[in-house]
């Protein structure tokens, strides 16, 4: 059985990029948390929490609020919760000279206006939610 099976999914940029804000913002994360470009496909299994993009190519996005550069895989999948995106795989964040990987993404709740961002080694960085916003 696929993670994908039971899935909604969305085909071509406009929709799948639409469909991926969508889902950040019913679970309350930041909308420009994933900048995404050819889009393929985008899917999320409700009953899971599985969700998964695919696009032409990888993505690099510096987010100018932080300083912070991102590259975003062609192939990017996690569970989405409220606030949280787990088991996150194919975002990572350039640390020095490093490119360590994202696992997951935790927005404070209550809200304090911070976002965590943990690397499978147990580092986390936290940083402004306003840097994550659409068009940052």
């Amino acid at each position: 059985m696929s993670e994908k099976e039971g899935g909604i999914v969305k085909r071509g940029h406009e929709e799948g990029v639409k469909f991926a804000v969508s889902l950040l913002e019913e679970f309350d994360l930041p909308s420009g948390l994933l900048p995404l470009a050819n889009v393929i496909e985008a899917g999320f299994v409700r009953s899971t929490g599985y969700m998964w993009i695919l696009q032409q190519k990888k993505v690099e996005h510096q987010f100018k609020m932080i300083s912070k550069l991102v590259s975003y895989d062609t192939n990017i999948h996690g569970y989405i919760q409220k606030k949280k995106i787990i088991k996150l795989k194919g975002v990572k964040a350039k640390e020095l000279i490093l490119w360590p990987p994202v696992n997951e993404i935790i927005v404070e709740d209550p809200p304090t206006g911070k976002i965590h961002f943990k690397s499978l080694a147990g580092v986390t960085k936290t940083f402004p939610v306003e840097a994550f916003a659409a068009g940052q």
